[in-house]
């Protein structure tokens, strides 16, 4: 089969490799299209170290059942799929606690967190655990599909974890994908004022066209100051879902009494002060969100096949997998949104 296999930083190399085979418990997937995250980008350009190689990269895949091993009876072949990355064993602490994303045992494929990493979805097959998949409703698109594991992120950070409520003021810092599905699911969750914050401007008129209330390009103003300028009492709810530390320290700025804010998109060991007793009087709590869990992806399954998420309008360009390099490109640069692979 076809794949994109990262051989060092900066080698993604289309190459043929052997169609895996599905072992126990597990399905081989045609992919008909993964998301490109910005995870898989940091990869391949080596800003994200922690990476064995080769690598087949892409990790937000949704296809159809090609074949399927001994021990899987809920699905047949030619069942349309979604695939949650991260793999658990459903047997340990962490998993019968509900926490599969804790799981001693946990894999991903194609993905980051475990030491346990398999080929992933840039590719025209891939083999996943059958207690991975999600049976894709047949009125959700593949391309809306494959987006399924980063919105179910934003349910579970935002709603599951920073319990967002109805009337709620939400600033979301980062309006990329994940950002993005952020501020759509705080919209369809009944948030008051909801300002988007991005050094993008492209990613702003995004923001502002699916539901942002204002946007804010702290490049062009102070940030912290415009904000309250909209917001004179603060924010409710601030979502990091950015990656730079210097939006993490923004989130900081922002906060007041009782103001939760969430630790989403930094994934870089980087350091942020805390003046510890103005946090022990503001009672800010924090939280951050990493993964996701069958709960979300079930969550996030229902917001499509409902009509509530329409993942397709954060998608602005679509390649072949013979397309990869230009994929790759156009995720360097600052007008686009989200990217979908079709092999």
């Amino acid at each position: 089969m076809l794949a994109a296999v990262l051989k060092d930083f900066d080698q993604l190399i289309l190459e043929d490799v052997p169609k895996p085979r599905p072992g126990p418990g597990e399905a081989l997937v045609r992919i008909k299209s993964c998301g490109f995250c910005q995870t898989d980008y940091k990869a391949i350009k080596g800003i994200r170290r922690n990476v064995s190689f080769p690598l087949i990269p892409g990790h937000e895949p949704a296809g159809i059942v090609e074949a399927f091993g001994p021990y899987v009876d809920h699905f047949k072949k030619g069942d349309e799929v979604i695939v949650q990355p991260s793999g658990y064993c459903g047997m340990c602490r962490n998993c019968r606690s509900g926490l599969t994303h804790y799981c001693e045992n946990a894999y991903t494929t194609g993905g980051d967190g475990p030491t346990d990493v398999r080929p992933g979805s840039f590719a025209e097959y891939m083999v996943a655990g059958a207690n991975t998949l999600f049976h894709k409703p047949k009125k959700v698109s593949f391309d809306a599909a494959c987006l399924t594991e980063p919105l179910s992120g934003a349910w579970k950070g935002l709603i599951q974890y920073s319990q967002l409520t109805i009337g709620d003021d939400v600033v979301i810092i980062g309006v990329g994908g994940i950002g993005l599905f952020c501020l759509m699911v705080a919209k369809a969750a009944g948030a008051g004022r909801l300002i988007a914050v991005d050094v993008s401007d492209h990613a702003l008129q995004t923001a502002k066209h699916l539901g942002a209330s204002h946007v804010v390009n702290p490049i062009k103003c102070d940030g912290r100051k415009r904000i309250y300028d909209i917001l004179p009492h603060g924010p409710d709810v601030v979502i990091e879902a950015a990656g730079p530390i210097e939006a993490v320290k923004l989130m900081v700025s922002l906060l007041r009494r009782g103001t939760r804010w969430n630790i989403f998109g930094i994934t870089t060991h980087e350091k942020f002060e805390l003046d510890s007793g103005l946090m022990h009087f503001l009672e800010a709590r924090m939280d951050s969100s990493f993964g996701t869990t069958p709960l979300a992806m079930q969550k996030a399954v229902h917001l499509m096949e409902r009509g509530i998420i329409d993942a397709e309008k954060i998608i602005s360009h679509r390649f072949k997998l013979t397309e990869i390099e230009k994929a790759v490109e156009i995720m360097g640069t600052p007008n686009r949104n989200k990217v979908i692979i079709n092999p």
